[in-house]
């Protein structure tokens, strides 16, 4: 994610510069469009109304891991439709149907703030509102991990399904302004819900400029919990 002072510039994300289309991405279409550059190397393109999610092996992301969440997302939350999934020893490959809306950042929604803010807020709320019974059965490693270097992790009060990743271009939003899904469920886990409202508030210092955190946890509907904000604030650091 682009720092602070970097939060207006965003077309590096979007250049696909002099680096090759990857052979993998080229196979599955013709004429993929660069849509994001992650800063670990990993690229996704749109190639007509499909999704390509490519990652070389060095950036350490596990695509099978983020397939089988949306797998198991499908029914439960707007989330893209896994199509593809293809790997070789240098890369991972998952392919996934479009989905309506934009990602909630660029100038129309800083335009439009209060819009986008009010958007990511609820898009949380649903996610956090999904039943979470059948996954601690299921994927015990959904459980969101606790560094010993952190010190102590705040007690849970309800333990709910956590993005993750809860940044702002995470959220899709229509032209009207309002939430109609997320994207990039990669670290989907079982958790504390201010693993992710300490990052979703954090990012749109970002994406909107500082000074609208309180009003993402009004949009929301939550007091500031700082130990919690803290505490998950620097866990998303040590692990990005």
């Amino acid at each position: 994610m682009p720092e602070a002072s970097e939060f207006a510039d965003l077309a590096r994300f979007h250049d696909q510069g002099d680096d090759p289309v990857p052979a993998a991405v080229r196979a599955l279409g013709s004429d993929p469009v660069l849509v994001w550059r992650n800063e670990l190397g990993g690229l996704t393109y749109r190639v007509g109304e499909r999704f390509i999610k490519w990652s070389p092996r060095s950036a350490g992301i596990d695509l099978a891991r983020e397939r089988d969440r949306l797998r198991w997302l499908e029914g439960r939350h707007p989330a893209p439709r896994v199509l593809a999934y293809g790997a070789d020893e240098d890369a991972e490959w998952l392919v996934t149907a479009g989905m309506p809306g934009d990602h909630a950042v660029g100038d129309e929604w800083r335009a439009r703030r209060s819009e986008a803010i009010a958007a990511i807020a609820r898009g949380l709320r649903a996610i956090h509102a999904v039943p979470v019974d059948d996954v601690a059965r299921a994927w015990e490693s959904w459980v969101v991990r606790q560094p010993v270097s952190l010190g102590e992790r705040p007690a849970i009060d309800e333990p709910v399904l956590v993005h993750g990743d809860a940044c702002a271009p995470n959220t899709l939003i229509s032209t009207a302004g309002r939430w109609i899904g997320n994207v990039d469920f990669g670290d989907l886990a079982v958790g504390d819900r201010w693993a992710d409202l300490a990052v979703a508030s954090m990012s749109l210092d970002w994406n909107f400029g500082e000074g609208h955190q309180d009003e993402f946890f009004a949009a929301y509907g939550v007091a500031r919990d700082e130990e919690r904000i803290r505490y998950y604030r620097a866990l998303w650091d040590l692990e990005s």
